[in-house]
């Protein structure tokens, strides 16, 4: 995982339909895991700067509601 780089320009201008839309497919998942994390109450684990974080669900929920007026 180190000094890996994601490319989204490079992404998308793949030659292969399936690569440029693997961005989309990823942004799609991570949106279904976060939600699944609030409603079931468990950990969301990400990987941010190399490193294995544990975001609770208050924190989700708290980053997906909208601020209220």
């Amino acid at each position: 995982m180190e000094g890996m780089i994601l490319m989204t320009k490079d992404l998308s201008q793949a030659r292969n339909p399936d690569i440029r839309g693997s961005l989309a497919a990823l942004r799609r998942a991570s949106e279904l895991a976060r939600k699944i994390a609030i409603q079931t109450g468990t950990d969301l684990v990400v990987v941010r700067d190399g490193r294995l974080l544990h975001v609770d669900p208050a924190t989700l929920r708290e980053r997906t509601l909208p601020a209220k007026p």
